[in-house]
């Protein structure tokens, strides 16, 4: 009890914090030793004042409850994103979801597949991501489709839901076109350039061979120009793309045959009517050059050469002795 007979109380903490802002203020506003007064600091005492009636307002009951709970999903919501558990957490909401979708009729009992010949049902299920568990109900269509044409085999597909429980799959395969070879690696093609695996299947040894950087997409139109002249076309082993702007023909025998970039048909032609004149391609020669559409130059092999040389120089010795 003080002077006046008034009963002294504890301070709460807010009240607390109230006295020392006026204690604060006081001696802020108190003159130095000196004697003179100086400028209260208005804007850092506006702002403390402010803080301070926010944390003494009465808040609605439940807030802090409310404010707890989302703090700790957030706070769960971090560790699983930053522990990479995300694919792990909504493949198990799936799995429940399926689940509940299966215990009430509608999981996937029966698949009718068609069109696949390159493709084994294993990997179509694989590539749709059709499981045991998979429920009809919750199944997307245009998703599913999608998703089978990730495999480089499945040009299209066609997917359809019959309920309760009877999934239909219809695939369009691509069709092996030639083999491609780069770095080393030979590859089955198809003929939009797509790769469609690594060549391992002897059945496929038939198709045509291309070689090069970028082979892959140009060989349709150029194998359709070869197709024109067959009987050319059946000595050729491979056709290599160079600095991806024109064609050489690696035959059968060995001999490279040098194309134009530009009027390749013409030069085909020429090569043709050669070898029907003369038995060209089955010469002692390395290389044909039909790049320049007004000659056509010849190399011959070393030993093709050295004869030659040879000939030459009897026929030298037979002009001089009858000289």
């Amino acid at each position: 009890m003080d002077d006046r007979g008034r009963l002294a109380q504890p301070l709460k903490g807010t009240a607390r914090w109230r006295l020392r802002l006026a204690d604060h203020a006081a001696v802020s506003a108190a003159p130095p030793g000196d004697g003179k007064a100086t400028r209260p600091r208005a804007p850092v005492a506006r702002i403390i004042e402010r803080w301070s009636s926010l944390l003494d307002s009465k808040w609605p009951r439940g807030v802090g409850v409310a404010a707890t709970a989302v703090i700790i999903v957030a706070s769960l919501a971090y560790g699983v994103v930053r522990g990479d558990h995300v694919p792990s957490m909504i493949a198990g909401i799936k799995g429940a979801r399926d689940g509940i979708a299966g215990a009430t009729g509608f999981r996937v009992v029966s698949i009718a597949l068609a069109g696949n010949h390159h493709v084994s049902r294993e990997e179509v299920l694989a590539a749709a991501g059709v499981t045991g568990t998979t429920s009809l109900l919750f199944l997307d269509v245009d998703q599913t489709r999608e998703r089978l044409k990730t495999n480089p085999w499945i040009a299209d597909a066609t997917v359809l839901k019959l309920y309760p429980g009877e999934l239909q799959i219809g695939v369009k395969e691509r069709e092996a076109f030639a083999l491609w070879q780069k770095d080393g690696h030979v590859s089955v093609i198809a003929d939009d350039g797509t790769v469609l695996e690594p060549y391992v299947a002897p059945r496929l040894s038939q198709l045509p061979l291309v070689v090069g950087e970028g082979a892959q997409t140009k060989a349709k139109e150029f194998l359709a120009l070869l197709d024109r002249y067959p009987t050319m076309r059946d000595f050729v082993r491979a056709s290599v793309l160079v600095g991806e702007r024109r064609w050489n023909l690696r035959l059968k025998n060995g001999i490279d045959v040098r194309l134009p970039e530009t009027d390749v048909a013409p030069a085909l032609e020429r090569l043709v009517a050669l070898d029907n004149e003369k038995n060209l391609i089955t010469r002692d020669i390395v290389a044909i050059d039909l790049r320049l559409p007004d000659r056509v130059t010849v190399r011959l092999s070393e030993a093709a050469a050295q004869a030659r040389i040879e000939a030459l120089k009897d026929k030298l010795k037979k002009k001089g002795g009858n000289a």
